[in-house]
């Protein structure tokens, strides 16, 4: 559903984007991840049209987004990082004015504007000023207004900046469910949000694509952990529950420490892989050797 391949963008005498490639399958929630300042929202003023690449291709619905702009934004909805929203308008007045500018039928704009404000939990607040409602809502309303036109593709820009715990776990909510019937593409740089609501995973630092695939497939091995009482081995810590653990780099490392415990009459509990959590894959990713 979007191609990127080897996209340059270039402010001047600085690169923000070194050549970078990856895709995004089409009916999938694609967590574009990475550090402030990494190239996300440059990346994504890419793929919206907002702006011209330097040089390289990017695809979205099969449309090229330089040679078929206008064919790309009647594809995408595009939320920003700051919406951009009309404090002084009603919430139906603009998801109104918004449908008719992104060309939906005069005919079609009263059922297209329920069924965003409806989707996206906005329904019980279109009478009121869009500058009366909390940020959460206003993020809400900025989503109803990138589906209005029931595009293919959504691309959103860090959707829960600036919110509280509980907005942002509405946002999130939403993004999931939004995900059911079209592809989101959703840049950020806070871990659970992706574990959350992510298919895919797609990692960028200092402008460069540093990984994709999966969203498991981000970690890897981290060891072999054994859990164990009544005995005792080199470097084990004691487990708030009285038992004791210790992790080694090898199978059979761990296997011949097992057999050590039970040589000593201890109990062994556990010997299982450890796996990488995300947090530690992205830190590795971004600031470690595979950085």
């Amino acid at each position: 559903m979007i191609e990127v391949d080897g996209l340059v963008k270039r402010y001047g005498g600085f690169t923000a984007l070194h050549g970078i490639s990856f895709a995004v399958r089409g009916g999938s929630v694609t967590a574009f991840l990475g550090l402030n300042g990494a190239g996300k929202s440059t990346t994504l003023r890419v793929l919206s049209c907002f702006l011209p690449p330097t040089s390289g291709t990017v695809t979205v619905a099969g449309h090229d987004a330089v040679r078929a702009s206008e064919a790309v934004r009647r594809e995408i909805g595009y939320l920003p990082e700051s919406v951009p929203l009309h404090p002084e308008m009603k919430v139906g007045e603009y998801l109104r004015f918004r449908a008719r500018l992104k060309g939906v039928a005069a005919t079609e704009v009263s059922a297209a504007v329920s069924q965003a404000a409806s989707r996206c939990k906005v329904d019980d607040v279109v009478a009121a000023p869009i500058g009366s409602l909390s940020k959460g809502y206003r993020q809400r309303v900025g989503i109803a207004d990138a589906i209005v036109h029931r595009p293919k593709v959504l691309i959103l820009d860090e959707p829960t900046s600036g919110l509280d715990p509980a907005q942002r776990l509405q946002v999130r909510a939403l993004v999931k469910e939004l995900g059911s019937d079209r592809t989101v593409f959703v840049s950020t740089h806070i871990i659970p949000e992706v574990e959350a609501t992510c298919d895919d995973i797609v990692v960028i630092h200092r402008g460069r694509i540093v990984a994709s695939g999966p969203l498991a497939s981000m970690a890897r091995g981290g060891g072999v952990r054994i859990i164990f009482e009544k005995a005792s081995l080199p470097n084990a810590d004691l487990r708030d529950d009285g038992r004791s653990q210790a992790v080694f780099a090898s199978a059979e490392l761990a296997s011949s420490a097992a057999a050590a415990v039970v040589k000593q009459g201890g109990t062994l509990h556990e010997l299982a892989p450890v796996r990488e959590g995300l947090e530690a894959a992205f830190s590795r990713l971004t600031t470690g050797a595979d950085a």
